[in-house]
Protein backbone atom coordinates (compact mmCIF):
# COMPACT_ATOMS: atom_id res chain seq x y z
CA UNK A 1 0.00 0.00 0.00
CA UNK A 2 1.23 3.49 -0.85
CA UNK A 3 1.90 6.33 1.54
CA UNK A 4 -0.84 7.99 -0.28
CA UNK A 5 -3.68 5.46 0.11
CA UNK A 6 -2.94 4.63 3.49
CA UNK A 7 -3.15 8.19 4.30
CA UNK A 8 -6.37 8.35 2.12
CA UNK A 9 -7.94 5.40 4.04
CA UNK A 10 -6.59 7.28 7.51
CA UNK A 11 -8.13 10.23 6.43
CA UNK A 12 -11.69 8.33 5.45
CA UNK A 13 -11.63 6.28 8.81
CA UNK A 14 -11.06 9.29 10.91
CA UNK A 15 -13.35 11.26 9.58
CA UNK A 16 -15.99 8.47 9.81
CA UNK A 17 -15.10 8.43 13.49
CA UNK A 18 -15.60 12.08 13.65
CA UNK A 19 -19.13 12.31 12.25
CA UNK A 20 -20.35 9.05 14.12
CA UNK A 21 -19.19 10.72 17.24
CA UNK A 22 -20.45 14.31 16.48
CA UNK A 23 -24.42 12.49 15.91
CA UNK A 24 -24.07 10.33 19.42
CA UNK A 25 -22.65 13.74 21.23
CA UNK A 26 -25.43 15.94 19.41
CA UNK A 27 -28.15 13.72 18.17
CA UNK A 28 -28.18 10.36 19.69
CA UNK A 29 -27.65 10.56 23.06
CA UNK A 30 -29.45 14.20 23.65
CA UNK A 31 -32.38 12.84 22.13
CA UNK A 32 -32.71 9.38 24.59
CA UNK A 33 -33.90 8.90 27.45
CA UNK A 34 -33.41 6.19 30.77
CA UNK A 35 -34.22 5.18 33.85
CA UNK A 36 -31.04 5.01 36.37
CA UNK A 37 -31.59 2.85 39.42
CA UNK A 38 -29.19 3.41 42.23
CA UNK A 39 -29.51 1.86 46.14
CA UNK A 40 -27.95 3.59 48.77
CA UNK A 41 -27.18 2.11 52.22
CA UNK A 42 -27.99 5.34 54.73
CA UNK A 43 -28.66 5.40 58.40
CA UNK A 44 -31.56 5.02 58.15
CA UNK A 45 -34.66 4.06 60.58
CA UNK A 46 -36.11 0.51 60.77
CA UNK A 47 -35.53 -2.10 57.49
CA UNK A 48 -37.75 -0.62 55.03
CA UNK A 49 -36.79 1.00 51.86
CA UNK A 50 -37.88 4.35 50.42
CA UNK A 51 -37.90 4.99 46.74
CA UNK A 52 -37.08 8.79 45.56
CA UNK A 53 -37.29 9.63 41.97
CA UNK A 54 -35.03 12.67 41.07
CA UNK A 55 -36.05 14.98 38.26
CA UNK A 56 -33.26 17.56 37.81
CA UNK A 57 -32.26 19.98 35.06
CA UNK A 58 -35.25 19.44 32.45
CA UNK A 59 -34.65 22.19 30.22
CA UNK A 60 -37.53 21.95 28.54
CA UNK A 61 -36.93 23.13 25.48
CA UNK A 62 -33.53 22.11 24.55
CA UNK A 63 -32.80 20.31 21.65
CA UNK A 64 -34.71 17.45 21.17
CA UNK A 65 -36.13 18.15 24.44
CA UNK A 66 -39.19 19.41 24.17
CA UNK A 67 -42.83 18.56 25.55
CA UNK A 68 -42.98 15.63 23.98
CA UNK A 69 -39.83 14.56 26.07
CA UNK A 70 -41.20 16.17 28.97
CA UNK A 71 -44.27 13.66 28.72
CA UNK A 72 -41.89 10.72 27.97
CA UNK A 73 -40.38 11.63 31.22
CA UNK A 74 -43.16 11.43 33.07
CA UNK A 75 -44.26 8.53 32.07
CA UNK A 76 -41.09 7.03 32.81
CA UNK A 77 -41.17 8.67 36.37
CA UNK A 78 -44.38 7.33 37.16
CA UNK A 79 -43.71 3.54 35.82
CA UNK A 80 -40.84 3.71 38.57
CA UNK A 81 -43.24 3.55 40.95
CA UNK A 82 -41.62 6.19 43.55
CA UNK A 83 -42.38 6.86 47.05
CA UNK A 84 -41.56 10.09 46.59
CA UNK A 85 -40.59 12.46 43.97
CA UNK A 86 -38.36 15.59 44.11
CA UNK A 87 -37.72 18.17 41.40
CA UNK A 88 -34.11 19.59 41.87
CA UNK A 89 -34.70 22.63 39.64
CA UNK A 90 -33.54 24.24 35.97
CA UNK A 91 -37.21 23.77 34.50
CA UNK A 92 -36.69 25.97 31.75
CA UNK A 93 -33.87 27.47 29.56
CA UNK A 94 -31.96 30.37 29.10
CA UNK A 95 -29.55 30.54 25.65
CA UNK A 96 -29.13 27.00 24.97
CA UNK A 97 -28.11 26.65 21.15
CA UNK A 98 -30.79 25.64 19.08
CA UNK A 99 -33.40 25.51 21.73
CA UNK A 100 -37.02 27.03 22.00
CA UNK A 101 -38.21 28.62 25.36
CA UNK A 102 -41.00 26.73 26.70
CA UNK A 103 -43.18 28.64 29.27
CA UNK A 104 -43.45 27.27 32.84
CA UNK A 105 -47.23 27.17 32.54
CA UNK A 106 -46.68 24.45 29.75
CA UNK A 107 -44.30 22.56 31.87
CA UNK A 108 -46.84 22.16 34.69
CA UNK A 109 -49.21 20.89 32.78
CA UNK A 110 -47.30 17.49 32.05
CA UNK A 111 -45.18 17.76 35.80
CA UNK A 112 -49.43 17.63 36.79
CA UNK A 113 -49.34 14.09 36.14
CA UNK A 114 -46.85 12.85 37.88
CA UNK A 115 -47.51 10.87 41.09
CA UNK A 116 -46.16 9.47 44.51
CA UNK A 117 -47.50 8.35 47.50
CA UNK A 118 -45.68 10.16 49.36
CA UNK A 119 -45.85 13.22 47.79
CA UNK A 120 -43.90 15.63 44.98
CA UNK A 121 -41.65 18.54 47.01
CA UNK A 122 -39.57 20.88 44.52
CA UNK A 123 -36.16 23.31 44.61
CA UNK A 124 -35.71 25.93 41.56
CA UNK A 125 -32.66 26.38 40.00
CA UNK A 126 -30.49 29.17 38.29
CA UNK A 127 -31.73 29.10 35.13
CA UNK A 128 -36.07 29.49 37.00
CA UNK A 129 -34.63 32.01 38.88
CA UNK A 130 -32.59 34.34 35.26
CA UNK A 131 -36.20 33.74 34.24
CA UNK A 132 -38.57 34.75 36.66
CA UNK A 133 -38.38 32.63 40.02
CA UNK A 134 -41.80 33.74 41.23
CA UNK A 135 -43.05 32.70 38.07
CA UNK A 136 -41.72 29.55 37.81
CA UNK A 137 -42.76 28.98 41.27
CA UNK A 138 -46.48 29.83 41.06
CA UNK A 139 -46.64 27.60 38.14
CA UNK A 140 -45.44 24.68 39.80
CA UNK A 141 -47.21 24.93 42.82
CA UNK A 142 -50.55 25.37 41.07
CA UNK A 143 -50.37 22.15 40.21
CA UNK A 144 -50.17 21.03 43.80
CA UNK A 145 -46.05 20.50 44.27
CA UNK A 146 -44.59 21.86 47.29
CA UNK A 147 -41.82 24.30 46.54
CA UNK A 148 -39.69 23.60 49.62
CA UNK A 149 -36.98 26.45 49.98
CA UNK A 150 -35.31 28.01 52.98
CA UNK A 151 -37.71 25.63 54.90
CA UNK A 152 -38.81 22.16 55.57
CA UNK A 153 -42.06 20.50 55.67
CA UNK A 154 -42.91 16.84 57.41
CA UNK A 155 -44.28 14.15 55.21
CA UNK A 156 -45.37 10.73 56.14
CA UNK A 157 -43.98 7.72 53.91
CA UNK A 158 -44.01 3.95 53.69
CA UNK A 159 -40.81 4.44 56.60
CA UNK A 160 -42.68 6.71 58.42
CA UNK A 161 -41.79 10.39 59.55
CA UNK A 162 -39.46 11.99 57.14
CA UNK A 163 -38.27 15.54 57.35
CA UNK A 164 -37.74 17.39 53.44
CA UNK A 165 -35.62 20.40 53.73
CA UNK A 166 -34.88 22.40 50.55
CA UNK A 167 -32.57 25.38 50.52
CA UNK A 168 -32.83 27.87 47.25
CA UNK A 169 -30.09 28.09 44.67
CA UNK A 170 -26.89 29.09 45.30
CA UNK A 171 -26.49 31.24 42.69
CA UNK A 172 -30.01 33.13 42.53
CA UNK A 173 -31.46 32.95 45.78
CA UNK A 174 -30.79 33.21 49.60
CA UNK A 175 -29.73 29.42 50.02
CA UNK A 176 -30.04 29.69 53.85
CA UNK A 177 -28.88 26.57 55.07
CA UNK A 178 -29.96 27.49 58.47
CA UNK A 179 -33.42 28.41 57.73
CA UNK A 180 -34.06 25.09 56.17
CA UNK A 181 -33.13 22.63 58.93
CA UNK A 182 -34.40 24.86 61.35
CA UNK A 183 -37.34 22.23 62.57
CA UNK A 184 -34.49 19.24 62.20
CA UNK A 185 -34.76 17.63 65.83
CA UNK A 186 -33.02 15.02 67.84
CA UNK A 187 -35.32 12.60 67.47
CA UNK A 188 -34.14 10.26 65.03
CA UNK A 189 -36.16 11.65 61.92
CA UNK A 190 -34.69 10.68 58.66
CA UNK A 191 -33.76 14.27 56.72
CA UNK A 192 -33.78 14.77 53.00
CA UNK A 193 -32.00 18.13 51.64
CA UNK A 194 -32.91 19.27 48.30
CA UNK A 195 -30.87 21.86 47.10
CA UNK A 196 -30.12 22.65 42.69
CA UNK A 197 -26.26 23.46 43.33
CA UNK A 198 -24.09 20.68 45.42
CA UNK A 199 -21.67 23.48 46.07
CA UNK A 200 -23.59 24.36 49.45
CA UNK A 201 -22.80 20.18 50.70
CA UNK A 202 -19.44 21.15 52.29
CA UNK A 203 -21.95 23.11 54.85
CA UNK A 204 -24.37 20.57 55.29
CA UNK A 205 -24.58 19.21 58.86
CA UNK A 206 -24.10 15.17 59.67
CA UNK A 207 -27.53 15.06 60.74
CA UNK A 208 -28.66 15.18 57.43
CA UNK A 209 -29.42 11.95 56.49
CA UNK A 210 -29.05 12.49 52.54
CA UNK A 211 -28.03 15.73 50.25
CA UNK A 212 -29.60 15.81 46.76
CA UNK A 213 -28.69 17.74 44.14
CA UNK A 214 -28.27 18.41 40.43
CA UNK A 215 -27.04 21.49 38.30
CA UNK A 216 -23.87 19.68 37.02
CA UNK A 217 -25.65 17.66 34.58
CA UNK A 218 -22.49 15.68 35.31
CA UNK A 219 -20.40 18.02 32.84
CA UNK A 220 -22.63 16.97 30.18
CA UNK A 221 -19.07 15.50 28.17
CA UNK A 222 -17.44 12.57 30.01
CA UNK A 223 -14.43 11.64 27.92
CA UNK A 224 -12.48 8.02 28.95
CA UNK A 225 -9.85 9.11 31.65
CA UNK A 226 -10.01 12.46 31.61
CA UNK A 227 -13.89 12.21 32.98
CA UNK A 228 -16.26 15.49 33.00
CA UNK A 229 -13.95 18.28 30.98
CA UNK A 230 -16.19 21.10 32.17
CA UNK A 231 -18.32 21.10 35.48
CA UNK A 232 -20.07 23.93 36.53
CA UNK A 233 -18.81 23.98 40.41
CA UNK A 234 -15.99 25.56 42.32
CA UNK A 235 -15.17 21.93 43.48
CA UNK A 236 -14.61 20.60 39.73
CA UNK A 237 -15.33 17.08 39.48
CA UNK A 238 -15.12 16.48 43.29
CA UNK A 239 -19.35 16.66 43.01
CA UNK A 240 -19.88 15.92 39.86
CA UNK A 241 -22.02 13.41 39.22
CA UNK A 242 -23.12 10.54 41.74
CA UNK A 243 -23.27 9.10 45.50
CA UNK A 244 -20.20 11.01 47.16
CA UNK A 245 -19.53 10.30 50.85
CA UNK A 246 -17.33 12.78 52.82
CA UNK A 247 -17.01 12.49 56.52
CA UNK A 248 -19.79 10.33 56.76
CA UNK A 249 -22.13 12.80 55.11
CA UNK A 250 -24.07 11.28 52.16
CA UNK A 251 -24.85 13.33 48.49
CA UNK A 252 -25.99 12.02 45.44
CA UNK A 253 -26.20 14.53 42.12
CA UNK A 254 -28.26 13.41 39.74
CA UNK A 255 -27.27 14.43 35.72
CA UNK A 256 -30.80 15.57 34.74
CA UNK A 257 -32.70 15.29 31.54
CA UNK A 258 -31.88 18.45 29.38
CA UNK A 259 -28.66 20.76 28.14
CA UNK A 260 -27.29 24.02 29.01
CA UNK A 261 -25.29 25.89 26.84
CA UNK A 262 -24.26 23.92 24.47
CA UNK A 263 -26.45 20.98 23.25
CA UNK A 264 -24.41 18.00 23.76
CA UNK A 265 -24.37 15.10 25.58
CA UNK A 266 -21.33 12.40 25.93
CA UNK A 267 -21.56 9.14 28.11
CA UNK A 268 -24.01 11.22 30.45
CA UNK A 269 -27.71 10.46 29.09
CA UNK A 270 -30.47 11.85 30.29
CA UNK A 271 -31.92 10.02 32.89
CA UNK A 272 -34.54 10.08 35.08
CA UNK A 273 -32.81 8.96 38.78
CA UNK A 274 -34.61 6.92 40.97
CA UNK A 275 -32.98 6.04 44.03
CA UNK A 276 -33.66 3.09 46.56
CA UNK A 277 -32.90 4.43 50.11
CA UNK A 278 -32.35 1.37 53.24
CA UNK A 279 -30.81 0.60 55.91
CA UNK A 280 -26.56 0.09 55.98
CA UNK A 281 -26.03 -3.37 56.96
CA UNK A 282 -23.66 -3.75 59.67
Amino acid sequence: MSRRTWARRTAVIVGCVAVTLALWAFWLEPASLTVAEHELSLDWPGDRSLRVAVLTDLHVGSPFNGLAKLHSTVDRTNAAKPDLICILGDLVIQGVLGGRFVPPEAIAVELARLHASAGIVAVLGNHDGWFDHDRVRQAVESIGIRVVEDTSIRLDTPIGPLLVAGISDLWTGRHDLSAALAAVADDGTPVLLLTHNPDVFPGVPARVTLTLAGHTHGGQVRLPFAGALIVPSKFGQRFAAGHVVEGGRHLFVATGVGTSILPVRFRVPPAVTVLTLGHAKP
